[in-house]
């Protein structure tokens, strides 16, 4: 976003709703110029406030701290996108409001069936909403370079093949996941650098399991605890009562059990060639 938003929804028509809403979540580029056909949308330069509007630093800071408890999990607490939400810096709807005149009866209804519920803000938080939007447009308008986040289509650079037959064979990843299985519709879940990221170092909903520690004890019994930390000479877990307990790996016998290990290792191993293969692969799991 870029600025709070205000005016009443009782001024605005479901129909008028909607229209802004595509503006909101489309990417433009700015006075309407078409993109190249190779130009990556994220390097497209940031449209300008079509009306300049000035705002004081209490209300944008006042904007900010609104903006990343309402909207900042979905659009980034800078409003330069999330894992859900597109970058409001760019959006036309943005730089055409006026104080709020269409952030504000946008917001107000929603688009639900984009996943953006209706917000219930008084006139004043809207507002604020509205003002660290249009600062945050003008401030990262004006940096050199019209590049801040990743597009999917700047991740679009692989060939889907390829990753499948890494995926089952080389990079051993089909030992724990499966296309019909785990990962199945992983598309629809992730998008973009968002995909890769959960490639790369799984993270998120749903969360990976937890590491454990496995003790082996003089007896053979093992004793399995969750682990808290590891480094090269002790490890750390949590006993039966959830406090931690340190151990020096020269006096016990334990094995750890991560399943994200095979992601860390594959890090040191991946071509940029295969990385962005995999990715195509997954891609296609939608």
């Amino acid at each position: 976003m870029v600025s709070p938003l205000m005016t009443t929804l009782q001024t605005v028509s479901i129909l008028g709703a909607a229209l802004l809403a595509r503006s909101w979540l489309v990417a433009q580029t700015p006075n309407g110029v078409a993109r190249g056909p190779n130009q990556s949308p994220a390097s497209v330069p940031r449209p300008k406030t079509v009306t300049p509007q000035t705002y004081s630093a209490e209300q944008i800071r006042a904007g900010e701290q609104r903006f990343a408890a309402q909207c900042g999990f979905c659009h980034g607490r800078d409003a330069v996108g999330g894992e859900s939400g597109p970058d409001l810096t760019r959006s036309e709807l943005v730089a055409n409001d006026v104080r709020g005149d269409r952030i504000g009866p946008f917001v107000r209804v929603g688009r639900p069936d984009a996943g953006m519920p209706p917000f219930t803000l008084s006139d004043s938080d809207m507002n604020f909403i509205v003002a660290f939007l249009h600062n945050q447009m003008e401030q990262l308008g004006a940096l050199s370079g019209g590049r801040r986040n990743v597009e999917p289509a700047d991740l679009a650079t692989g060939n889907a093949e390829e990753g499948r037959a890494f995926f089952n064979g080389a990079g051993g990843c089909s030992g724990c996941h499966s296309a019909t299985g785990d990962l199945a519709g992983v598309a629809s879940r992730y998008q973009g650098l968002a995909l890769l990221q959960r490639i790369l170092y799984p993270s998120g909903r749903p969360a990976p399991a937890p590491p454990k520690a496995i003790f082996t004890v003089a007896s053979g019994q093992t004793i399995v605890a969750p682990l808290v930390a590891e480094d090269e000479f002790t490890v750390t877990v949590l006993d039966p009562l959830g406090a931690r307990q340190k151990y020096d790996k020269n006096a016990v016998k334990v094995k750890i059990d991560d399943p994200k290990s095979a992601h860390y290792e594959q890090l040191g191993k991946y071509t940029d060639a295969a990385m962005h293969n995999v990715f195509a692969y997954l891609d296609t799991l939608k």
